[in-house]
């Protein structure tokens, strides 16, 4: 089963090798290789595993990491699938006779939730929570139909896991009103879905599929994005004598405790499975990713395992402080210029909005978006989101732009007050600097973003030649 992945390590290969039937949970750190364990495990149950080999899907949410993935298969099998969740989804949907070419609202969204805002603000003047920005109803929106909430008093009565400060019970049915008038909008526009409902209507449709199933199994890579219905319709998407694999991070996890695996449809018989070896980052890497988990803000409910490190020691991070926002990104350019004629390089941003200015500048650097296509080998200059790099690795990651009050978004703190934004921040933030195998380099101008700890051993501080 060759591929360009690290082949897996001691207690890794019980779990890629594990013959049972049912449901396998494996938690692990960043780094811990669970992307080398899921992509080891679908092509050893797609052609190889002993009685139970047969077609697979291995899924992730990310479609750059798609792509990763499939160009770091050296054979690929035709008993193996490799896809983004929402292209499972609406592939099956299609299958069923319950998606059309155009049954899915996308550019339109924005513009409709603004329509249902101001028609649910007209019939209820004053009421505050109207006044809310519109990030704030995407957010209650994607919750509710990532949850599987399709009535106003299920979310009346619903604990609200995955935000700081729950939205009170006497707000929710105006936040309601809102999404029953997008509803109806989306509807006059013969649109029957946007791209959160799939979980749910797919959910439903293999609950009403008597048919056989297409695959045997299903590997889930970077399980810790997917909403509890994408959870529930994949451990739906194999028969009885299938085999569902979920690989999740600890310290990104956003549904804690009171969500029990079998709520999210998976029998799980011993617990979950726990990686703590980091193999990807440095010592030093580590330690910062390890202090930042470990700041007040950065909340989870789930018990963050520090990482037994395996790798050699690497140079400290560096944190590289400059006189203004043009000169982070000069220095930004420059430095991945000079690493990737030699290593891959990752220089990621909080937003989109300098893709282009990147461009220019690296005309042959791949930019991390979800219609890649392709990967190349060998040293290499990359760029995207923070979003965009999950579950992707680098010798080197640049971040750029860590500045105070860019960091938090301010969008975010808008939508979800300081608290949360931090939190939800702190996640992204830890993402993108557990990219890096080897150097990293933080980039700032004024004041640095208080998501990072203070503690002066974590970095070596420079400015600007």
């Amino acid at each position: 089963m060759p591929s360009y992945l690290p082949e897996p390590v001691g207690a890794q290969k019980n779990v890629v090798y594990l013959r049972d039937s049912g449901h396998v949970v494996v938690l692990g750190t960043a780094g811990s290789g669970k992307t080398t364990m899921a992509v080891t495990r679908a092509m050893w149950l797609a052609d190889h595993a002993p009685q139970i080999a047969g077609p697979t899907l291995l899924v992730t949410f990310n479609k750059a990491l798609v792509t990763f993935l499939r160009r770091n298969m050296v054979t690929r099998s035709p008993n193996l699938v490799v896809e983004n969740y929402h292209t499972f989804a609406k592939g099956y949907l299609a299958s069923r006779g319950l998606m059309g070419r155009r049954d899915i609202v996308d550019g339109e969204r924005h513009q409709l939730m603004e329509q249902a805002i101001a028609e649910v603000q007209r019939r209820y003047p004053g009421v505050s929570v109207l006044r809310r920005p519109l990030r704030f109803f995407e957010d209650e929106f994607h919750w509710l139909a990532g949850h599987g909430v399709t009535d106003e008093q299920t979310y009346i009565n619903a604990d609200r896991i995955g935000r700081g400060r729950p939205l009170m019970p006497a707000d929710r049915p105006y936040v309601y009103a809102v999404r029953e008038e997008y509803w109806r909008l989306r509807r006059e526009l013969g649109k029957r879905y946007d791209w959160d409902d799939l979980a749910l209507a797919a959910r439903k449709a293999f609950e009403e599929d008597k048919g056989p199933r297409l695959y045997r199994h299903v590997v889930v890579d970077e399980g810790q994005d997917f909403s509890p219905e994408m959870i529930r319709s994949l451990a739906a998407a194999v028969g009885p004598d299938g085999t569902v694999t979920f690989f999740g991070d600890y310290a990104q996890q956003m549904y804690g405790r009171r969500l029990s695996w079998k709520s999210l449809g998976l029998s799980v018989r011993s617990g979950a499975v726990q990686f703590e070896q980091n193999y990807r980052n440095t010592p030093q890497i580590a330690r910062l990713a390890v202090a930042l988990s470990n700041m007040p803000f950065f909340r989870d409910e789930v018990d963050l395992v520090e990482p037994k490190i395996v790798k050699a020691d690497g140079p400290l991070p560096v944190l590289v402080e400059n006189p203004d926002r043009p000169t982070q990104f000069r220095e930004a350019i420059e430095l991945a210029r000079r690493l990737g004629r030699s290593m891959t390089v990752a220089v990621l941003f909080r937003k989109r909005e300098h893709d282009a200015d990147v461009s220019a500048q690296l005309p042959l650097a791949t930019r991390l978006h979800k219609k890649l296509t392709t990967w190349p080998l060998g040293p290499n200059v990359f760029y995207g989101t923070y979003h965009a790099a999950k579950g992707l690795e680098f010798d080197a990651v640049i971040i750029p732009f860590c500045d105070h009050d860019l960091l938090p978004d301010p969008v975010e703190v808008e939508a979800h007050g300081p608290d949360e934004a931090m939190s939800r921040e702190a996640r992204l933030l830890y993402v993108a600097l557990t990219r890096a195998k080897v150097r990293l380099h933080i980039m700032y101008s004024g004041k640095l973003t208080s998501l990072l700890p203070t503690d002066p051993s974590l970095f070596q501080r420079t400015t600007p030649k």
